[in-house]
């Protein structure tokens, strides 16, 4: 090869082949070019998708938080009611039913918290009431509890299974039977 001097050299133009060549790289550069610009959207996008679920899973995580700190806190304890006469002695739950002593002539008291049932054959009236808490058997005096009605939201049962005042927020203090659960009676002597 013989040695050419930069400065009196010519450039010689390309030939048809060279040219093509030329603008084939150059398409193939500029699409290359959008196909990473295009994967580098899509990997954007993908990851703005990811956070937008992270966020919504944060979010739907953090609801069912609150629920069930609301459920819990709403549902409350359970309280044993168990049906006692003026004695403090355990009566069938039954004999505290307030449908029951008001379709016996039976009235409720609310300054003492007794149903008053009238006695058969005219000997007065007994008295029942429920006792929150205790324990005992039928004939037999209750043991601890209360006289006082539970309030807030705290579910009473009698030992016979029924709701006689449910709990929880939203639910008022009336029984699923249709008694207040301040306290019931029945007729009849013991």
């Amino acid at each position: 090869m013989r040695f050419q001097d930069p400065s009196t050299a010519k450039r010689r133009e390309p030939t048809l082949a060279e040219q093509r060549a030329r603008r084939q790289a150059l398409e193939d550069q500029a699409r290359q070019e959008a196909a990473e610009r295009d994967a580098r959207a899509a990997a954007e996008q993908k990851a703005a998708t990811r956070r937008k679920l992270l966020i919504g899973g944060g979010v739907t995580v953090g609801l069912v938080a609150v629920v069930a700190t609301w459920y819990v806190a709403g549902s409350g304890e359970t309280v044993n009611a168990l049906c006692t006469d003026s004695n403090n002695v355990v009566q069938p739950d039954e004999y505290c039913d307030d449908n029951y002593a008001t379709t016996h002539g039976g009235y409720y008291n609310s300054s003492t918290g007794f149903w008053f049932i009238p006695i058969p054959g005219g000997g007065g009236y007994s008295q029942y009431r429920y006792n929150y808490g205790g324990t005992g058997t039928i004939g037999r005096p209750v043991t601890g509890g209360t006289y006082t009605k539970p309030s807030g939201n705290t579910t009473v049962k009698t030992s016979s299974g029924k709701t006689v005042q449910r709990g929880g927020f939203g639910i008022s203090g009336k029984s699923s039977g249709g008694s207040s659960g301040d306290s019931g009676g029945k007729s009849g002597g013991s």
